[in-house]
């Protein structure tokens, strides 16, 4: 298996990317900041599930 294949996105990141980067540099910036954005709260929203599943102490 090649290093390529074993780390490329699966979920529409990678794609998503080389939409980015054909982009110009105005929209790539700006496209950058929404994905930044979105990937940020996708993460932060994980840690309060993963905090919501935490027994507390008893």
């Amino acid at each position: 298996m090649s290093e390529e294949t074993t780390t490329t996105p699966t979920d529409g990141l990678w794609s998503r990317l080389r939409l980015i980067e054909g982009q110009p540099l105005a929209s790539r910036a700006d496209a950058y900041a929404a994905l930044h954005d979105e990937l940020s709260r996708r993460l932060d929203s994980g840690a309060r599930l993963d905090q919501r599943e935490t027994p507390g102490p008893r």
